[in-house]
């Protein structure tokens, strides 16, 4: 295990920013930078042993500090969209930034952390090699009340996971609900679309949203619909379906229910290459999953590592969170914290291969 620290490049505005790489026993590393705190790459063998790395993202700190996908990004205060830019706490309404159809709040406004120098530092610890990011935000930053004291810790154990922790408190009533948007490609980054990889995920039920991706408050089964990944599937054999919940996401771009919420860590999700063999699972102990198959990403927008073009679906995400827009409705459980009371949750990566050839396409998670 080890934890190597570089430079990873200078802004235009003078600021310089490092890289930590984290490494096991077995060859796998995982890198981030205090540029957002985001997480850069995640090299892991394929079946035959050939190092790959499975993560979309950029050669620069200079793309990161606009990106434009939120690629790695670790996303503050709040993930996924609030309805109206605004919420109301104790009688009290805030407005956050416009920057969803000139109406909504996605991932917090345009002022994202992903232009934030985060305080950082790497070590070894009894679970493997970690890097800790913190940082103080000021009260009304991005438009939410508090000051807010958060601090993230990405770990990479001999089991190849990456286990991350968050932590904030906050010294007003406010809505805490970060996430990490890493878009995964098990074949590897820029190897072409992720149609082919198979899904599972732990939910009964998920949320539709309106054509502007606003949650609508139902909980709805998944059962009978395009939705249903509780037997696992490639992603691209409903994602072309004719519904409404498609259409308006441009394929998947919704929160699942998990079916266990409990205060524990749990299995939330699955993915599979049939091709590499590499293998992804999921744990948090959040009640939920944004699945997000990349349907936004486009090759005009800045280019990938190496100079790869990120077409749509290319890559995908497990958002962990509490459901988007929960604030809106009270029956959901609430990203809301009381002045003094930690948010203090977990997500965890696992990677794995299955050395065998490739099973059908219906394989059990």
């Amino acid at each position: 295990m080890s934890v190597e620290v570089h430079e990873f490049g200078t802004l235009s505005d003078g600021r310089s920013t490092k890289l930590y790489t984290l490494s096991n026993g077995d060859g796998v590393t995982a890198s981030f930078t205090d540029l957002g705190a985001a997480w850069v790459s995640m090299v892991v063998p394929d079946r035959n042993g050939t190092p790959g790395d499975v993560l979309l993202g950029y050669d620069s700190p200079e793309t990161y500090l606009r990106n434009p996908t939120s690629t790695g990004e670790c996303v503050g205060r709040s993930a996924n969209r609030t309805a109206d830019a605004s919420f109301t706490l104790d009688g009290v309404t805030y407005h956050l930034g416009k920057n969803s159809l000139g109406k909504n709040n996605l991932h917090s406004g345009p002022d994202k952390w992903c232009s934030v120098l985060f305080d950082s530092a790497g070590e070894q610890s009894k679970l493997g090699s970690r890097v800790t990011f913190t940082k103080r935000f000021a009260d009304g930053s991005q438009g939410f009340p508090g000051n807010l004291d958060f601090s993230v810790s990405y770990t990479l154990t001999e089991d190849s996971e990456v286990m991350i922790e968050y932590r904030a408190v906050s010294d007003r009533k406010t809505v805490i609900n970060p996430t990490n948007h890493a878009y995964f490609n098990l074949g590897g980054q820029g190897s072409g679309d992720i149609l082919g990889h198979i899904v599972w995920i732990n939910a009964d039920y998920y949320t539709p949203t309106t054509e502007e991706q606003i949650p609508t408050g139902e909980i709805a089964p998944v059962a009978g619909t395009p939705f249903d990944f509780t037997i696992a599937k490639p992603v691209g054999q409903e994602i072309g379906a004719r519904d409404p919940q498609l259409a308006a996401g441009k394929g998947y771009d919704h929160n699942f229910v998990l079916n266990r919420f409990d205060g524990k860590i749990n299995l939330a999700a699955r993915a599979s290459d049939p091709d590499s063999g590499r293998i992804l699972k999921v744990y948090t102990d959040l009640p939920g999953v944004q699945f997000y198959t990349g349907n936004s990403l486009s090759e005009t927008q800045a280019a990938g590592k190496g100079g790869t073009k990120y077409g749509p679906r290319t890559g995908l995400c497990f958002e962990t969170q509490f459901y988007p827009d929960a604030v809106h409705h009270p029956d959901w459980p609430q990203p809301v914290f009381d002045a003094g009371q930690e948010y203090h949750h977990f997500t965890i990566y696992k990677f794995a291969v299955r050395l065998d050839e490739k099973k059908s396409e219906g394989e059990q998670a």
